[in-house]
């Protein structure tokens, strides 16, 4: 039974958990961290860490993609971002980071951000940026919103993706369009596709199930939230308690495995995971894997220059995102946030370390085993 709560008069709430409310409960046993697998699967695309990087040019450039790629993770081009837009990418991202660091005017960047994107899409270039993956021979994916869906997906299968990411801050299977414009149907659009769908993202039970009905092999839960950088709360209203919303998508899993009789639709988690633990604790709660943003933005061969804004923030009207200093000095590499060695104590550094830790010390050998250990609530 749901937990509510009086809020008013005749108005109720549910009561909601974050990632920080909760903590994992080892169990009987123990085991050495060298016999933990992080490995999982989607559709026929296998991944050695349940890593995928956010589809935001702060952090996914081609060369990102490829390396994050090498080490066994996913990184998720931004379709409708700047390698899409611009030929000379690496200078429009070093023009708008010298803006953030003058410290002038603290909306200058995202106006630049807006600016930057409101060239048009060329998809020669964001061709030339998938088939620059393709050829190291990683997974490629590729981040679109609903909105555009229709319009770039034949140009990125042509181009050759594995993968499609229909990503938004809140998606839905049932959307409402204006004036004559007719709404994307996921269901048969992901039906006349011959690449997997990944979707998200969703807040709730309901929406995870539709969108699982639609076909997607994945759903996204949550929108990517990081404290400092976005601002979908302030902007929206709308704020997503990550460890409920994760737990109830992998309801929601479980219920389309039983109505479908054994498909299997994989839950990412995308959001306020800023530490090992947390990402521990999202995989506890239902993940199959989580996406990740300002933590693997602070690598060295991130192409923000040690800064992190969401994909969110170059929204043409309602930006829902800002620009966050992520690093100060030497910047770490790569292989060091994911892998160590750490020399920092709170866990933003060997995330897939401190994940095959926290699995060995509960006692489970894969991240399947880990989503039933047993979690407990902070009074």
């Amino acid at each position: 039974m749901r937990d509510l709560v009086e809020i008013g008069m005749g108005r109720t709430a549910r009561r909601t958990y974050e990632l920080d409310d909760i903590d994992i409960v080892p169990s009987r046993r123990t085991r050495s961290s060298k016999e933990v697998s992080t490995s999982w699967q989607l559709d026929a695309y296998r991944f050695d860490i349940p890593v995928l990087a956010h589809p935001t040019d702060a952090l996914v450039s081609p060369a990102f993609a490829i390396e994050l790629g090498k080490r066994g993770g996913l990184g998720v081009i931004n379709g409708e971002g700047l390698w899409g837009r611009h030929a000379d990418v690496e200078a429009k991202l070093a023009e708008l980071v010298a803006i953030a660091e003058s410290d002038v005017d603290v909306e200058a960047p995202i106006r630049k951000l807006q600016e930057l994107h409101a060239a048009p899409l060329q998809p020669n270039l964001l061709a030339a940026a998938v088939a620059q993956v393709r050829d190291s021979g990683v997974t490629t994916a590729v981040r679109v919103s609903p909105q555009n869906a229709r319009a770039l997906t034949p140009h990125l299968i042509e181009a050759g993706i594995d993968l499609l990411v229909v990503h938004g801050t809140i998606i839905s299977a049932e959307h409402v369009a204006h004036g004559d414009s007719e709404p994307l149907n996921l269901k048969t659009f992901i039906s006349e596709l011959d690449v997997p769908v990944v979707a998200g993202g969703v807040s709730d039970h309901r929406t995870a199930l539709h969108l699982m009905r639609t076909g997607a092999a994945g759903v996204i839960v949550g929108y990517g939230s990081t404290e400092g950088a976005t601002t979908t709360g302030e902007v929206l209203g709308i704020g997503l308690p990550m460890a409920t919303a994760i737990a109830d998508a992998a309801a929601a899993r479980r219920d389309y495995l039983d109505e479908t009789g054994g498909r299997y639709v994989h839950v990412i988690a995308d959001g306020d995971i800023a530490s090992s633990g947390d990402l521990a604790k999202a995989i506890a709660c239902g993940a199959d894997a989580a996406v990740l943003g300002a933590p693997l933005a602070v690598a060295a061969e991130a192409p923000g220059g040690g800064w992190y804004w969401p994909s969110a923030a170059a929204h043409p009207s309602v930006p829902r995102g800002t620009m966050l200093p992520v690093s100060f000095g030497e910047r770490p590499s790569l292989d060091q946030v994911l892998a160590g060695p750490s020399n920092d104590p709170y866990g933003s550094l060997n995330f897939v370390g401190g994940l095959r830790r926290s699995m060995a010390k509960s006692g489970y050998s894969d991240l399947k085993e880990f989503q039933k250990v047993g979690l407990t609530v902070r009074a």
